[in-house]
């Protein structure tokens, strides 16, 4: 039996500063496809970035990357 299961989805949970949201999800989902940015809690500028599992390391270089040019801090 051959089952279709659909791809995991993985997430991480940051903080930015509000002035860096709008370029910050810019480039994130500029990325080919690697991931997708939603608004967790808009109060404390937390944001959730959404992502098939199997490309995490792929996520991981880029917030690496990122970090050079914006303030990330990692909740989750």
């Amino acid at each position: 039996m051959n089952e279709n299961k659909p791809p995991a989805i993985d997430s991480m949970l940051i903080a930015i500063p509000p002035e860096q949201i709008v370029l910050f999800k810019s480039i994130v989902e500029s990325y080919d496809n690697i991931a997708t940015l939603r608004t967790e809690d808009p109060t404390r500028h937390h944001l959730r970035i959404y992502f098939s599992a199997d490309s995490r390391d792929e996520v991981e270089a880029m917030m690496a990357s990122l970090a050079a040019q914006f303030t990330i801090e990692r909740l989750a």
